[in-house]
C-alpha cells in the first residue's frame, strides 16, 4: 500500500472512528444519568425518560378526558388525589382552579403566589424552546377548562417538572464534551502513531545504514520488506550499497594489482639491469679484452636494453588500456586477408624459425570486420608469443584458424605446448595473473600480455576465450562483431 493511500485511510479514520466511539459513549451516558426520570422502563428498546414522557401524555390525556366527559370529578378529592399521586411519579402534579379560587394544589408543585403565574403565563407565553408554556423555571404546564352543572367555570391545570431534565443534562453535557475531547485525542494520537511508526521505522533503518556506510560497513544488507515508496527507497539505497560495495573491492583489488605490478616489474626490470651491469663492469674491469669479447658484451647489453624498453612499452600500454584512454582507429577491414597476411609474415620470421605455422579457413570471400589493424596484430602478435613461450614438443606447431559466423567473426589460435591446469585457465586473461609464477624468469614477461588482448578485443565489440588440455597444447580463441550486425559501418 502506498504511502499516499495509508495516510488517506488514516484520515479517514480520525474522521469516521471518534463519531461511531462518541455515539457509543453518548448513548451509555444518557442511559446512566436519565435512568432515573423512568425508572426501570419497560419497552424494550425505548430510554427511560421517553417511556416516562409517554406515560406522562398517556395520563394527562386522561385528565383532559375526565375535564371534557365528568368535570364533576374534580370537585372529588379522593380522585384528585389519586390522580396527582400517579402524576407525582411522573414528575407531574395537578392543580384546580374554581371561579378564579384554587381548590386544589399537588403537594409537588406547591409554591407560593402559584395562582398569578398560572395568570400570567396565560397572557403571556413563553415557552423557551418547550412545546408548553413555561411558569417559572421549573414547570410548563398544560390547562383544561372545565364547566360544571350548576354552570360554575374552572381551570384544571398539569404542571411538568422541568428542572428534572435539565438537572440531569447539566450532568451529562460536560461528560459528553469531555467524552468528545478523549475519543478525538486518543483516537488521532494512536493512528497518528501506528501511521507515523510505519514511516518512521524505515527511516530510522536506513539512517542506521547510512551510518554503517559512513563507517565503512558496507557489508549489511537494506532491505525494508516494503511495497510503498519507502520500499522503492529502500532498494535504490541497497542498490546504492551493492555498487558502492562492489567498486570499494574493485578499488581495493585494482590497488592490489598495482602493488603486484609493481613487485613485478620491478623484479622483471632488475633482471636485464643487472645483466647490464655484469657487462659494464667486464668491460671496465678488461674482462672483454678483445674485439669479439667486448662484441659480444655489448650485444648481451643491447639485448637486455631490448628487454627492458618491450617490457616499459607493454606496460604503459596497459596503462592506457586500463583508464580507457587509448583510443581504437576502428575501419573495414577483411579480416580473412589480413590474417593470411599475417601469417606469411611469421613465416618469415627468424624466430619463427623450425615452428610450423598453418592457416585454416573454409570460406572462399571475405569476411568483413570493423576493426584497429593496428591493435588487431598486436593482438595476434601477444597470443603467439605467450604460446612460443611454452612449446615443449620437439615439432612445435601453431595453427591459426578463422571461423566466419552469421553475426561474428571467430579467430583461434592454437599451439601444441605443455598446456594450462584446468583451475588455472578462467584466470590467464586477468591483469597480472601468472598460472605459473616460478616460470616467469624463464620465460620471460610480466604477465601483462594476455590482459592486453583481452582489453583490445573488448574494446572493439568482441571478447575472448580460452581451451586447454595439460600435455596437448592451449586454444586461445577472439571474436570481432562483423560489419552491420554490431560493427561499426563507415
Amino acid at each position: 500500500m502506498s504511502i499516499k493511500m495509508r495516510l488517506l485511510l488514516s484520515y479517514l479514520a480520525m474522521t469516521f472512528i471518534p463519531i461511531v466511539l462518541f455515539a457509543l459513549i453518548a448513548a451509555t451516558l444518557a442511559s446512566v444519568y436519565l435512568k432515573d426520570l423512568a425508572g426501570t422502563g419497560d419497552r424494550e428498546g425505548m430510554p427511560a425518560f421517553w417511556e416516562t414522557s409517554n406515560k406522562r401524555d398517556e395520563l394527562i390525556a386522561g385528565v383532559k378526558f375526565m375535564a371534557q366527559a365528568d368535570p364533576g370529578r374534580f370537585t372529588d378529592s379522593g380522585f384528585l388525589k389519586k390522580t396527582d399521586e400517579q402524576l407525582n411519579e411522573l414528575q407531574a402534579g395537578l392543580v384546580v382552579i374554581i371561579n378564579k379560587e384554587i381548590t386544589y394544589t399537588s403537594p409537588y408543585v406547591d409554591s407560593t403566589d402559584l395562582y398569578n403565574q398560572l395568570q400570567k403565563a396565560q397572557t403571556n407565553p413563553d415557552s423557551n424552546g418547550w412545546n408548553d408554556p413555561k411558569i417559572n423555571d421549573r414547570f410548563t404546564m398544560v390547562k383544561y377548562d372545565i364547566i360544571f352543572s350548576d354552570h360554575r367555570t374552572g381551570t384544571v391545570y398539569v404542571l411538568s417538572d422541568l428542572m428534572m431534565f435539565i438537572k440531569n443534562f447539566k450532568k451529562l453535557f460536560p461528560l459528553l464534551i469531555l467524552s468528545l475531547l478523549i475519543v478525538i485525542g486518543l483516537t488521532n494520537g494512536i493512528l497518528t502513531y501506528l501511521v507515523s511508526r510505519s514511516l518512521i521505522k524505515p527511516l530510522y533503518a536506513l539512517k542506521h545504514a547510512a551510518s554503517q556506510i559512513e563507517d565503512g560497513d558496507l557489508g549489511h544488507e537494506v532491505n525494508l520488506n516494503r511495497k510503498d515508496e519507502i520500499g522503492e527507497l529502500g532498494a535504490a539505497f541497497e542498490a546504492m550499497r551493492v555498487r558502492l560495495n562492489e567498486s570499494i573491492r574493485m578499488q581495493l583489488q585494482y590497488e592490489e594489482n598495482r602493488k603486484e605490478l609493481i613487485s613485478n616489474i620491478s623484479h622483471d626490470l632488475k633482471t636485464p639491469i643487472t645483466g647490464i651491469k655484469a657487462c659494464v663492469e667486464g668491460i671496465q674491469d678488461g674482462i672483454a679484452d678483445t674485439g669479439p669479447k667486448r662484441d659480444k658484451y655489448v650485444g648481451m647489453i643491447a639485448k637486455k636494453t631490448e628487454e627492458m624498453d618491450q617490457l616499459i612499452d607493454e606496460l604503459f600500454l596497459f596503462s592506457k588500456l586500463d583508464l580507457n584512454r587509448l583510443p581504437f582507429n576502428l575501419e573495414p577491414t577483411d579480416l580473412a586477408a589480413y590474417l593470411h597476411d599475417c601469417v606469411e609474415e611469421l613465416r618469415l620470421e627468424p624466430r619463427m624459425a623450425g615452428i610450423s605455422v598453418m592457416f585454416k579457413f573454409a570460406g572462399d570471400g571475405p569476411v568483413q570486420v570493423t576493426a584497429d589493424r593496428e591493435k588487431l596484430r598486436r593482438v595476434v602478435m601477444n597470443i603467439i608469443n605467450n604460446s612460443l613461450k611454452y612449446m615443449d614438443k620437439a615439432q612445435k606447431e601453431l595453427r591459426i584458424e578463422l571461423i566466419d559466423g552469421q553475426e561474428e567473426a571467430t579467430v583461434s589460435i592454437q599451439d601444441n605446448g605443455s598446456g594450462i591446469e584446468g583451475a588455472a585457465l578462467p584466470h590467464i586473461f586477468e591483469r597480472f595473473y601468472r598460472a605459473e609464477p616460478s616460470r616467469s624468469t624463464a620465460t620471460g614477461g610480466s604477465g601483462l600480455g594476455l590482459a592486453i588482448v583481452k582489453q583490445i578485443v573488448e574494446g572493439q565489440g568482441g571478447h575472448v576465450g580460452a581451451k586447454s588440455r595439460i600435455g596437448e597444447g592451449t586454444v586461445i580463441y577472439f571474436t570481432l562483431r562483423k560489419t552491420g550486425y554490431g560493427g561499426e559501418q563507415l
